[in-house]
Protein backbone atom coordinates (compact mmCIF):
# COMPACT_ATOMS: atom_id res chain seq x y z
CA UNK A 1 0.00 0.00 0.00
CA UNK A 2 1.51 3.54 -0.84
CA UNK A 3 2.21 5.58 1.97
CA UNK A 4 0.65 9.15 2.65
CA UNK A 5 1.49 11.95 4.40
CA UNK A 6 -0.64 13.39 7.09
CA UNK A 7 0.13 16.90 7.65
CA UNK A 8 -0.80 18.87 10.34
CA UNK A 9 -2.59 16.60 12.73
CA UNK A 10 -2.32 14.99 16.27
CA UNK A 11 0.53 12.76 17.13
CA UNK A 12 -1.69 10.27 18.87
CA UNK A 13 -4.74 11.15 16.22
CA UNK A 14 -5.97 8.00 13.94
CA UNK A 15 -2.80 8.51 11.43
CA UNK A 16 -0.63 8.20 14.14
CA UNK A 17 1.61 4.20 14.17
CA UNK A 18 0.71 3.38 10.92
CA UNK A 19 3.40 1.91 8.54
CA UNK A 20 1.28 3.86 5.15
CA UNK A 21 1.49 6.75 7.17
CA UNK A 22 4.02 9.68 6.96
CA UNK A 23 3.33 11.47 10.15
CA UNK A 24 3.74 15.33 10.61
CA UNK A 25 2.65 16.43 13.62
CA UNK A 26 3.19 20.06 15.21
CA UNK A 27 6.53 18.69 16.51
CA UNK A 28 7.90 18.34 12.79
CA UNK A 29 6.54 21.69 11.10
CA UNK A 30 4.39 20.25 8.37
CA UNK A 31 5.24 23.55 6.61
CA UNK A 32 8.34 22.27 5.58
CA UNK A 33 6.77 19.12 3.30
CA UNK A 34 8.91 18.64 0.43
CA UNK A 35 7.17 15.47 -0.57
CA UNK A 36 7.53 12.53 -2.40
CA UNK A 37 3.85 11.20 -0.82
CA UNK A 38 0.36 12.71 -1.60
CA UNK A 39 -1.27 14.26 0.85
CA UNK A 40 -3.91 14.81 3.43
CA UNK A 41 -3.62 18.15 5.38
CA UNK A 42 -5.50 19.46 8.36
CA UNK A 43 -4.04 22.85 8.47
CA UNK A 44 -4.75 24.95 11.43
CA UNK A 45 -8.42 26.58 11.30
CA UNK A 46 -8.82 28.81 14.46
CA UNK A 47 -7.98 32.11 12.41
CA UNK A 48 -9.85 30.82 9.36
CA UNK A 49 -13.61 29.74 10.84
CA UNK A 50 -16.79 31.78 12.22
CA UNK A 51 -14.70 32.68 15.40
CA UNK A 52 -11.40 33.65 13.80
CA UNK A 53 -11.55 37.29 16.11
CA UNK A 54 -11.89 34.70 19.65
CA UNK A 55 -14.96 36.00 20.40
CA UNK A 56 -15.78 39.26 22.29
CA UNK A 57 -13.52 38.41 25.30
CA UNK A 58 -10.27 38.15 23.31
CA UNK A 59 -11.17 41.73 20.19
CA UNK A 60 -8.03 42.60 19.09
CA UNK A 61 -6.38 39.82 20.00
CA UNK A 62 -6.20 37.84 16.86
CA UNK A 63 -6.22 38.84 12.96
CA UNK A 64 -8.13 36.48 10.52
CA UNK A 65 -6.44 34.22 8.67
CA UNK A 66 -2.98 34.76 10.58
CA UNK A 67 -2.05 31.02 10.87
CA UNK A 68 1.69 31.30 10.29
CA UNK A 69 1.07 30.62 6.44
CA UNK A 70 0.16 26.91 7.34
CA UNK A 71 -2.77 27.02 4.85
CA UNK A 72 -0.87 28.16 1.78
CA UNK A 73 2.11 25.73 2.64
CA UNK A 74 -0.78 22.34 2.97
CA UNK A 75 -2.29 24.20 -0.40
CA UNK A 76 0.98 24.41 -2.18
CA UNK A 77 1.59 20.23 -0.72
CA UNK A 78 -1.28 19.18 -2.33
CA UNK A 79 -1.34 21.13 -5.52
CA UNK A 80 2.33 19.35 -5.67
CA UNK A 81 2.35 16.13 -4.72
CA UNK A 82 -1.56 15.50 -4.94
CA UNK A 83 -3.77 14.80 -2.20
CA UNK A 84 -6.64 16.33 0.02
CA UNK A 85 -7.21 19.32 2.21
CA UNK A 86 -9.65 19.69 4.75
CA UNK A 87 -11.04 22.55 6.52
CA UNK A 88 -14.55 23.41 8.60
CA UNK A 89 -17.62 24.69 5.99
CA UNK A 90 -17.44 28.44 5.17
CA UNK A 91 -13.78 28.66 5.14
CA UNK A 92 -12.48 32.18 4.80
CA UNK A 93 -9.55 30.70 3.40
CA UNK A 94 -11.52 29.57 0.58
CA UNK A 95 -12.09 33.49 -0.13
CA UNK A 96 -8.82 34.57 0.43
CA UNK A 97 -7.05 32.00 -2.45
CA UNK A 98 -9.48 31.84 -4.70
CA UNK A 99 -10.63 28.82 -4.24
CA UNK A 100 -14.61 27.99 -5.77
CA UNK A 101 -17.01 27.36 -3.09
CA UNK A 102 -18.60 24.19 -3.05
CA UNK A 103 -22.53 23.03 -2.16
CA UNK A 104 -23.60 23.24 1.05
CA UNK A 105 -25.91 20.07 -0.26
CA UNK A 106 -23.13 18.04 -1.31
CA UNK A 107 -20.81 16.83 -4.73
CA UNK A 108 -17.91 17.29 -6.51
CA UNK A 109 -17.05 20.45 -8.26
CA UNK A 110 -14.58 21.31 -10.49
CA UNK A 111 -12.70 24.73 -10.34
CA UNK A 112 -10.37 26.50 -13.06
CA UNK A 113 -7.44 25.79 -10.92
CA UNK A 114 -8.06 21.81 -11.37
CA UNK A 115 -8.93 21.33 -7.79
CA UNK A 116 -12.26 18.98 -7.10
CA UNK A 117 -13.64 20.68 -4.13
CA UNK A 118 -16.82 19.32 -1.99
CA UNK A 119 -18.75 20.00 1.20
CA UNK A 120 -19.42 16.70 3.58
CA UNK A 121 -20.81 15.99 6.62
CA UNK A 122 -18.28 13.79 9.16
CA UNK A 123 -21.32 12.47 11.26
CA UNK A 124 -21.93 10.10 8.09
CA UNK A 125 -18.31 8.78 8.72
CA UNK A 126 -18.04 8.65 12.45
CA UNK A 127 -18.30 11.35 14.28
CA UNK A 128 -20.82 12.61 17.61
CA UNK A 129 -21.84 15.95 15.24
CA UNK A 130 -22.66 16.92 11.69
CA UNK A 131 -19.55 18.62 11.41
CA UNK A 132 -19.85 20.06 7.53
CA UNK A 133 -16.61 19.84 6.27
CA UNK A 134 -14.87 21.38 2.80
CA UNK A 135 -12.46 19.30 0.86
CA UNK A 136 -9.98 20.23 -1.94
CA UNK A 137 -9.10 17.62 -3.59
CA UNK A 138 -6.16 17.45 -6.43
CA UNK A 139 -6.61 14.04 -8.41
CA UNK A 140 -8.71 12.23 -10.84
CA UNK A 141 -12.01 12.07 -10.64
CA UNK A 142 -12.85 11.76 -6.76
CA UNK A 143 -15.33 8.65 -5.45
CA UNK A 144 -18.83 9.56 -4.41
CA UNK A 145 -19.50 10.08 -0.23
CA UNK A 146 -22.30 10.27 1.82
CA UNK A 147 -24.10 13.29 0.53
CA UNK A 148 -26.61 15.47 2.26
CA UNK A 149 -27.27 15.95 6.15
CA UNK A 150 -26.14 13.46 8.98
CA UNK A 151 -28.15 12.14 11.29
CA UNK A 152 -26.34 13.43 14.79
CA UNK A 153 -28.59 16.19 16.78
CA UNK A 154 -25.89 16.84 19.18
CA UNK A 155 -24.29 20.44 18.93
CA UNK A 156 -20.59 20.94 18.63
CA UNK A 157 -20.77 23.67 20.87
CA UNK A 158 -23.29 25.73 23.58
CA UNK A 159 -23.83 28.53 20.61
CA UNK A 160 -23.69 31.61 22.59
CA UNK A 161 -22.37 35.01 20.93
CA UNK A 162 -21.05 36.76 24.29
CA UNK A 163 -19.83 35.98 27.78
CA UNK A 164 -23.16 38.36 28.54
CA UNK A 165 -25.03 35.88 26.57
CA UNK A 166 -24.25 33.06 28.15
CA UNK A 167 -24.48 34.43 31.66
CA UNK A 168 -28.26 36.10 30.80
CA UNK A 169 -29.20 32.43 29.82
CA UNK A 170 -27.90 30.45 33.15
CA UNK A 171 -29.81 33.64 35.35
CA UNK A 172 -33.12 31.87 33.25
CA UNK A 173 -32.34 28.51 33.98
CA UNK A 174 -30.73 27.63 30.76
CA UNK A 175 -30.23 23.75 30.84
CA UNK A 176 -26.56 23.03 28.57
CA UNK A 177 -26.82 20.01 25.95
CA UNK A 178 -23.70 17.98 26.20
CA UNK A 179 -20.56 20.04 24.82
CA UNK A 180 -17.65 18.33 23.27
CA UNK A 181 -14.49 18.50 24.46
CA UNK A 182 -12.14 20.56 22.62
CA UNK A 183 -10.26 17.44 21.84
CA UNK A 184 -13.35 16.00 20.52
CA UNK A 185 -14.26 18.77 18.10
CA UNK A 186 -10.88 18.82 16.47
CA UNK A 187 -9.92 14.91 16.28
CA UNK A 188 -10.45 13.48 13.05
CA UNK A 189 -12.79 10.47 13.46
CA UNK A 190 -11.04 7.06 11.98
CA UNK A 191 -13.70 6.40 8.99
CA UNK A 192 -13.28 9.91 7.61
CA UNK A 193 -9.31 9.73 7.80
CA UNK A 194 -9.41 6.30 6.12
CA UNK A 195 -11.92 7.91 3.33
CA UNK A 196 -9.02 10.89 3.29
CA UNK A 197 -6.65 8.53 2.75
CA UNK A 198 -7.93 6.74 0.18
CA UNK A 199 -8.17 9.81 -1.60
CA UNK A 200 -5.02 10.77 -1.62
CA UNK A 201 -3.67 7.51 -2.33
CA UNK A 202 -5.62 7.62 -5.17
CA UNK A 203 -4.33 11.05 -6.68
CA UNK A 204 -0.86 9.22 -6.40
Amino acid sequence: MSRVAALYVLPDGPYAGRDDVDLWPESRDARLYAGPWPVVAHPPCARWGRYWSGGPSAAGRYKGGDDGGCFAAALAAIRRWGGVLEHPESSHAWRAFRLHKPPRAGGWIKGLCGAWCCCVEQGHYGHRVRKPTWLLYYGPQPLDLIWGPAPQTEKMDLGFHSTEERRRAIAKGFVAPSRLSNRARTLTPGPFAELLLELARAAA
